[in-house]
């Protein structure tokens, strides 16, 4: 336990976040009359394609490979905001992004938290969310609804529905996109139903707490060694807590992230006798494949690491 509390205070490193840059002018309506949007980071990017499809121009406001939660915006992006058509985004992920769209853009800003049930977040964020001095925006939920393919469905329809009021005059492509949309991920949600109903362990540990609706819809429990924040330094009384539950729930994986330092989750390992996986929030783009293809890949390593049949 002495070498797993040594590491207490160092931090989650993240990968620096920086501004993404685009060489055109800002406009709501480009070439072509297509609707411009702007989508804060990767899955909601995504979808915005997926629904818009050739009706729109979607700019994604977080680059590939970069944390979204600390993005800054360059003076460019903002400015893409105001004369953006339609601002696609999840209140709390991103302050930025939050006070830009309040700013100046409260009228075309989208926020998919809003059309879906959301999880509280877990009590002992609540009772340390400055701890180690990392304070974050109390939302008093969890933001990273995208991680649900159920919620996620319903949120491709409402964004279709959206997209055709800004847009009337392709309506009907945005209706059929998004109940296109919604079916694959339907289907998603079907297999991760099946793939995880009989499974020897049901419980994991995560780098940070991003997995709160996945574990919520397929019955898991998600045991994060930090909160909601993945800068957030646990502290060594959470790190000998989170080894202690691991070792009690028989947990033979931690996962880590690919934009997290696997740091700390390697040593809590080695503590616990368990090995380390990836397994992908979906925060950023893939190196590979899409969402589709990520969250499946997911589910394949749970499967691994929970033991299911």
């Amino acid at each position: 336990m002495r070498s797993l509390i040594a590491v207490a205070g160092t931090a989650l490193l993240t990968v620096p976040a920086c501004g993404s840059t685009v060489d055109r002018s800002p406009q709501s309506a480009p070439a072509g009359g297509k609707l411009h949007v702007a989508a804060a980071f990767y899955p909601l990017q995504w979808l915005s394609q997926r629904v818009g499809g050739a009706d729109v121009t979607v700019e994604g406001l977080t680059k590939p490979g970069v944390e979204p939660h600390d993005l800054e915006l360059s003076p460019r992006q903002v400015a893409d905001i105001q004369s953006s058509g339609l601002i696609v985004y999840i209140k709390g992920v991103q302050p930025a992004v939050d006070e830009a769209v309040q700013q100046h853009a409260a009228g075309e800003g989208f926020d998919a938290a809003t059309v879906v049930p959301t999880l509280a977040t877990a009590a002992h964020e609540e009772e340390h969310g400055e701890e180690d001095g990392h304070a974050h925006e109390d939302i008093g939920y969890d933001p990273h609804i995208w991680l649900d393919p159920h919620r996620f469905a319903t949120i491709a329809t409402k964004l279709g529905e959206r997209l055709a009021t800004a847009d009337p005059a392709h309506a009907s492509g945005y209706w059929e996109r998004a109940a296109a949309t919604a079916a694959d991920l339907t289907t998603l949600d079907k297999e991760f139903q099946q793939g995880l109903t009989t499974c020897a362990n049901r419980a994991i540990v995560t780098s940070h707490t991003a997995f709160g609706y996945l574990a919520n819809r397929y019955m898991l429990e998600q045991i994060g060694i930090s909160g909601i924040d993945p800068d957030a330094e646990p502290s060594p009384a959470r790190l000998a807590e989170v080894a202690g539950i691991a070792k009690q729930k028989k947990v033979t994986t931690i996962f880590t992230e690919e934009l997290v330092s696997p740091k700390v989750a390697e040593v809590l390992a080695q503590e616990v006798g368990a090995k380390t996986a990836v397994l992908n929030p979906l925060e950023s783009q893939p190196a590979s494949g899409d969402y589709l293809t990520a969250m499946r890949g997911d589910l394949a390593t749970l499967r691994t690491a929970l033991g299911c049949t």
